[in-house]
């Protein structure tokens, strides 16, 4: 009788560590359960019980992590479709890194900005530039009277009178929904999972036609007018955010200047 007692227990036990090594974990607890029953004081399967509820926890948290940065992601890329904006792939991920835009709690989204100096191609951030700011207010600090100049600026050419911003009319590749949202789960606890289903379908034959319509322009510098807010420039007819705003910084007092106007430059 001790023998098969002996044996009933190692069969439970060996089914829920055979369950529970596979991640099955309702089926674990159900053979622990089983065996308890019958073996109240088996010590070998109340260990494992303790093990399964505590990843049962680990898996039910992550479920909730997932949901809430889903929820936040679908949010924010609904936020950027009704503003009138228009998201493209990445063109300068190895400056940007896995910066995205923000959606504050008064429904205001702040972009992290990438500035670029055509001339050198060295890079400047501004970490967050609310979608109500101006450039002015910005460049005013970056550049006033007490900064230091820029490290390769030599003859000192970058000045706040003398900057001027531009972006590329028509450049970039438009994302998909789906892509969208892809991007902007980047980094979280869902980087990895397709969360969408069939629910956001991807919009090719809209994303070609928006191209088609900027292509009369595609590929000219539009200079930036720094008293428009963030917002009014971003959701410009012809301006693609490649994931977050890239705009290009010149000086009217470089020799570079003449070369950048007249066409002769074009972005690596």
């Amino acid at each position: 009788m001790r023998r098969r007692q002996l044996s009933c227990v190692q069969q439970m036990s060996r089914a829920a560590r055979a369950a529970f090594s596979l991640n099955l974990l309702t089926e674990a607890a159900s053979f622990c359960q089983k065996g308890l029953e019958q073996f109240p004081s088996n010590e070998e399967l109340k260990k494992l019980s303790v093990q399964i509820d505590l990843r049962k926890k680990e898996h039910d948290n992550r479920k909730t992590q997932i949901s809430k940065a889903v929820a936040a992601a679908k949010e924010l890329a609904s936020t950027i479709e009704n503003r009138g904006l228009k998201l493209g792939k990445a063109m300068y991920q190895e400056l940007t890194g896995l910066r995205k835009p923000v959606l504050d709690s008064s429904n205001i989204l702040h972009w992290p900005v990438l500035l670029l100096y055509a001339e050198v191609m060295s890079s400047d951030f501004i970490e967050d530039c609310c979608e109500s700011d101006m450039f002015s207010s910005h460049l005013d600090v970056m550049f006033s009277e007490s900064s230091l100049p820029l490290p390769w600026d030599e003859n000192c050419a970058y000045t706040r009178e003398a900057i001027e911003l531009y972006y590329q009319a028509g450049s970039g590749t438009l994302m998909s929904k789906r892509e969208v949202l892809k991007y902007l789960l980047e980094g979280t606890v869902d980087s990895t999972t397709d969360v969408l289903g069939d629910e956001a379908k991807d919009d090719e034959q809209n994303s070609d036609n928006s191209v088609a319509s900027m292509s009369n322009r595609s590929g000219k510098w539009v200079k930036v007018n720094e008293k428009q807010t963030l917002h009014d420039i971003l959701r410009k007819p012809d301006y693609i955010i490649p994931a977050i705003p890239v705009f290009f910084v010149v000086s009217k007092k470089s020799s570079f200047y003449h070369d950048f106007r007249a066409g002769k430059w074009s972005a690596p």
